[in-house]
């Protein structure tokens, strides 16, 4: 038996992720798909578009056999954080053979030259970075700089499905993995594009999403292997009354050096956000308050909502500490899947949380706790599902399993 593992977000699941698993099928003989997928949140700081229960459906109709949540507390983190957690989830399930991603070059060994380069930094890298970094660069643009001595990997690490590409290699040396990485280039519409493209083009994601903003349905309908239009689309500043509501509660309540505590809240952060809390604005606006030189939109947005969430610095050492994550929640599988969910429970040394109602029996204090986080992170975003068009979604605690 052949198992493939995918660490994605499928935001929304759309044609270019249907190729992807149909090539990397074709490509490996695989068996079996595993995705370990964000819920309800998303790397970039951002809620999903769509919940994660109907991203399950959409990925599981779409050719996934299995389908895990990456926990919020680093399907909200860096690309280092997000790729470490999904290739640990991967890892410790015991029947993952590859790791497959898409990306631009396609070069699966370039992509592991500059892993190892960014492993084992050489010294001429590691002073000018942190030279950079020190006048005020962003981490990304500080790193891109210092590579700038390594043609071949700086024009690999210019193009964001390549970095976080390298994130993945990274992540299975780290861990001395025996999951072998394998890319297959990404075709379509550029990463970051949001113009309309024609049906038998592969529009991005973000494209996507911005039709979804417009109410271009024809241009979704065609971009979508399956299309789910409910319940409502959800974009950042829907969560504009939760954030500003949560600011206040902690400024008055907690005092305003309480931000600091939370993950990605850099003390420069939080003291810029402290002078501007009764600045009310959207969490857009919030995000454009804080903007400065040496810090991205991406990292400032993963500040605010981990603050929104509660998710603190504190508790991410935490979880790093074991691991990455201690527990894998399954969302939904195919029943044809029946004998890959049988060789997770031989192999796995992680805990399989089918039914919410049992994982307090399964986990221990603290680690049920962290569960919880993505109980809490779920509920905030089916409120604001609520609020924006009436619907009411199941809770963790009601809502089953997907079986297809």
């Amino acid at each position: 038996m052949k198992t493939i593992g995918i660490i994605a977000e499928y935001n929304p699941f759309h044609n270019g992720h249907l190729y992807q698993i149909e090539k990397l099928r074709s490509e490996t003989q695989a068996d079996y798909v595993i995705a370990a997928m964000s819920g309800d949140f998303v790397q970039r700081g951002k809620p999903a578009v769509y919940d994660k229960y109907t991203r399950t459906k959409m990925a599981l109709l779409s050719g996934v056999d299995l389908v895990l949540e990456i926990p919020v507390c680093f399907a909200t983190g860096s690309a280092e954080d997000f790729a470490s957690c999904g290739t640990a989830l991967l890892d410790h399930l015991g029947v993952v053979d590859l790791l497959g991603f898409g990306s631009e070059s396609g070069d699966c060994g370039l992509l592991s030259k500059a892993a190892e380069l960014l492993l084992h930094e050489p010294e001429e890298f590691t002073q000018k970075f942190q030279c950079l970094l020190r006048k005020g660069y962003s981490y990304p643009k500080a790193r891109a700089a210092a590579l700038e001595s390594y043609p071949g990997i700086s024009a690999a690490l210019s193009a964001p499905n390549n970095i976080l590409g390298v994130e993945y290699i990274k992540a299975l040396k780290r861990r001395k993995s025996s999951i072998k990485p394998v890319t297959i280039r990404r075709c379509g519409q550029e990463y970051h594009g949001t113009d309309a493209v024609d049906k038998d083009t592969f529009a991005s994601a973000s494209a996507i999403r911005s039709a979804i903003r417009k109410g271009d349905f024809a241009m979704v309908q065609s971009q979508l292997p399956v299309y789910e239009p409910k319940p409502a689309p959800v974009f950042s500043d829907d969560l504009t009354a939760l954030m500003n509501s949560r600011l206040l509660q902690l400024f008055y309540e907690d005092g305003p050096d309480s931000f600091v505590r939370y993950a990605d809240m850099s003390p420069e952060l939080a003291s810029r956000l402290k002078k501007r809390v009764l600045e009310f604005a959207s969490f857009s606006g919030r995000v454009m308050q804080l903007k400065t030189r040496g810090y991205t939109y991406t990292r400032i947005s993963r500040a605010l909502l981990h603050l929104l969430l509660g998710i603190t610095a504190e508790q991410a050492v935490f979880v790093k500490s074991l691991d990455y994550g201690c527990y894998a929640r399954i969302l939904g599988f195919r029943r044809q899947a029946a004998p890959l969910l049988c060789q997770i429970k031989k192999n796995s040394d992680l805990p399989l949380i089918t039914k919410t109602a049992d994982a307090c029996k399964l986990l221990d204090a603290d680690k049920f706790a962290l569960l919880q986080t993505d109980f809490h992170a779920s509920h905030l975003y089916q409120s604001v599902v609520f609020a924006k068009s009436g619907q009411a979604m199941p809770n963790e605690y009601t809502q089953s399993v997907i079986v297809l």
